[in-house]
């Protein structure tokens, strides 16, 4: 008799031992990309989202003056906050600004009424749209044409915190500094009016931009082309009442400022008729140089800025087309699932044709399977179909043959060898059946009486090489327990039908499956070259011509993992070994007949939904808190709830197919929490471990013993 080894900790492939190395390197990738990913939504959001849309002219709440000093609230429009100091321009001069650019539509069209009519003016600009328009910002300083900062995203500075006082005014400057190589000295707060309107948040807001460095521009003459009251009325509005020296405050961006571009053509003729000299706001009051090189840290962080910024554009885009034809993507699935199901179900009901009697035998794999061996043996032998049990011992080191043994249970034989791993043990039972018809089942599975009768019909189609079982989750009890029910009665399942019509079908479970024995001489047997045994030896016997069916009416009990640690062990040697599998066969994609379905239309569905889908897992989640923070939340939510009864609406069509009760169901929205993130870190894990060349050494569930012998049944 064959001495019992322990499994080797390392296998010997075609060119040598294996590497089978602990990977932590794509651990410390996926953190980075995510928070790469993470930081340049939070910029985008920052900079897109942030930004405040209300008018300049619109109302604020009201706040007290008392700390206003008085020779600010009386003084002119430019504020020197620090010295507590004003400036005006001069008389019969007018200081021309424009507030919220540059605009690509509109900036340009003012600038050319500038530049016809020789006039130089102010431009207060935004930091994201200076990060946006860079060749426009340069445009205006290369026409003799004066800028300001009008913040970073148009925020409110007297409400915002001081951090984020510096930080707009920062970003700004760094914005200006990296599309001009120049920084400026003045500032205008949005929303800001004439100096008797400033309230004593507003003057805090100016002391500390003062403190930064700033001059504070206010305005003595508004437009109010914001509003949009027509030509004429901004002509009016524009056109000082007197001689004295105005700041007027027009638009060259936030919405259509064609009527702002229109009046200005009529304006300026206007005011020099009247004996006005028009110009910029450092010229009319005679300040010193209001702009000056950037240093060179600032110019290489503004340049920083503008890449960031321009790069978090560019990957919002891309994955906004990601997730959306993700999304579609998903919903066609799930239409095509339902409709798949619908005629396989109606197929079935036709039958294979004459009833199949021929005896089965059934081989049970066993390493140290002591806790359920039993309860499997006892349910095959109540089959109402005609069965022989071949117990094949793997070297176990817990006396898995010898229960069986001592059970003297007839028809059932164990074969004893020394530990050679599963498909070893496969291909040892294969050479001791005596049935054509083979059932292949896991030793901690149980099947109903009539599960090999019903999985041993479809052999009645000379086509058909294979026949998949539909397997049950027995532990379902607590959270886990359920999730691995709905994962196989709703993932599982469903795509076994589609398969089936589709002809493609790629696994056939290792729990319960059935197989001509001459196809898997023919094709050599069961292989030992992937950790995904069964996939392998599906998809090598569709390559070789064989149909493989499913036969949902063929019902075997096994036991899922009742731990997250042993879920991921389990999940994680499912997908590397899928991988393995989909690799091999990857010459399938350009073969002809029952080859070629697999290849065009098996494979490739494993690798858009069982690879690619799951690796955007990650990236659904922090886009899903992005809009939740920075965009529409009810709009986010609302998806969301339409993706969870699209989900609900499938598997409770699921488990009426199945016949199981609806209960369980109500856990699906909790699984979006946990379970789906842990399966789509399995799939990481494992393309990451594929890439690398690292070979994953068996990861055997623990037994629970949790099965039970089903009844009898009546007849054979």
């Amino acid at each position: 008799m064959p001495t019992t080894s322990t499994r080797p900790r390392a296998r010997r492939g075609r060119r040598g031992v294996v590497r089978q190395t602990s990977l932590r390197t794509h651990w410390l990738l996926l953190t980075v990309l995510v928070l790469t990913l993470a930081t340049a939504l939070l910029l985008q959001g920052y900079t897109r989202h942030m930004i405040g849309t209300a008018p300049d002219g619109a109302d604020r709440p009201k706040a007290s003056a008392g700390a206003v000093p008085p020779q600010i609230a009386d003084g002119g429009p430019v504020i020197d906050a620090a010295a507590v100091r004003t400036a005006k321009p001069a008389a019969h001069t007018v200081a021309l600004t424009f507030d919220d650019g540059p605009d690509p539509v509109w900036t340009p069209k003012i600038l050319d009424v500038l530049k016809r009519a020789q006039v130089h003016a102010t431009f207060f600009v935004v930091g994201t749209q200076v990060a946006d328009n860079p060749d426009l910002t340069r445009r205006i300083l290369a026409e003799g044409h004066q800028i300001g900062i009008h913040t970073f995203t148009h925020t409110d500075l007297a409400a915002a915190s001081p951090w984020r006082r510096t930080l707009e005014l920062r970003e700004a400057q760094l914005a200006l500094a990296g599309a001009t190589g120049t920084t400026s000295s003045l500032l205008r707060p949005p929303y800001s009016s004439e100096n008797s309107a400033l309230t004593d948040p507003d003057w805090a807001a100016l002391q500390d931009a003062a403190h930064a460095g700033y001059l504070t521009v206010l305005t003595t003459l508004d437009s109010e082309d914001w509003r949009r009251p027509g030509v004429e009325e901004i002509v009016a509005n524009a056109t000082p009442k007197g001689p004295d020296g105005q700041v007027l405050l027009m638009h060259d961006a936030g919405g259509d400022r064609a009527q702002t571009v229109t009046a200005l053509e009529r304006l300026l003729p206007k005011l020099k008729a009247a004996g006005f000299r028009v110009t910029t706001v450092g010229d009319a009051a005679a300040l010193p140089a209001t702009s000056h090189p950037a240093a060179t840290p600032d110019r290489w962080q503004g340049r920083a800025l503008l890449a960031a910024l321009a790069g978090s554009d560019w990957a919002l885009r891309v994955l906004g087309w990601l997730l959306w034809g993700a999304g579609a993507i998903g919903v066609v699935r799930a239409v095509a699932l339902v409709v798949a199901a619908r005629r396989h179900k109606k197929l079935r009901r036709k039958g294979w044709g004459p009833p199949v009697t021929d005896p089965v035998s059934v081989i049970v794999p066993a390493y140290n399977e002591s806790a359920g061996i039993e309860a499997a043996v006892r349910s095959l032998l109540a089959s109402d179909h005609p069965v022989e049990v071949i117990v094949v011992d793997d070297g176990s080191t817990d006396g898995t043959a010898d229960l069986v043994e001592s059970l003297n249970l007839p028809y059932v034989r164990v074969v004893r060898q020394a530990n050679a791993g599963k498909p070893a043990a496969l291909n040892n039972g294969l050479r001791h059946a005596r049935a054509e018809l083979v059932v292949m089942v896991d030793g901690d599975t149980v099947f109903e009486p009539d599960a090999v009768r019903h999985l041993v019909q479809p052999f009645a189609d000379r086509r058909v090489g294979a026949v998949s079982g539909n397997a049950k989750v027995v532990n379902r009890g607590g959270l886990l327990g359920r999730w691995q029910h709905i994962e196989y009665v709703v993932g599982f399942n469903l795509d076994r039908r589609l398969f089936d019509l589709a002809e493609c079908m790629p696994t056939v479970p290792g729990a319960v499956g059935a197989f001509r024995r001459s196809a898997l001489l023919r094709i050599g047997g069961v292989a030992g070259e992937t950790l995904a045994e069964d996939t392998d030896l599906t998809m090598a016997l569709c390559r070789a011509g064989w149909r493989v069916v499913y036969e949902e009416r063929a019902k075997a009990w096994t036991e899922a993992p009742a731990s997250l640690s042993a879920l991921w062990r389990q999940r994680y040697r499912w997908c590397y070994g899928t991988l393995q599998a989909m690799w091999k066969h990857r010459g399938a994609l350009g073969q002809r007949g029952q080859a070629g379905k697999l290849g065009r239309r098996g494979l490739l569905y494993l690798l858009l939904f069982q690879v690619l889908m799951p690796l955007l897992g990650p990236v659904v989640d922090v886009f899903a808190l992005y809009g939740l923070v920075f965009l529409d939340p009810v709009r986010v939510v609302g998806l969301w709830l339409v993706f969870q009864l699209l989900q609900t609406a499938t598997a409770v069509y699921a488990f009426r197919l199945d016949r199981e009760r609806l209960g369980p169901l109500w856990t699906l929205p909790l699984q979006q929490v946990v379970y789906r993130q842990l399966m789509y870190l399995v799939v990481i894990q494992s393309v990451c471990t594929a890439l690398a060349g690292s070979r994953l050494r068996w990861q055997r569930m623990q037994r629970y013993g949790s099965l039970q012998v089903p009844p009898p049944a009546a007849g054979p």
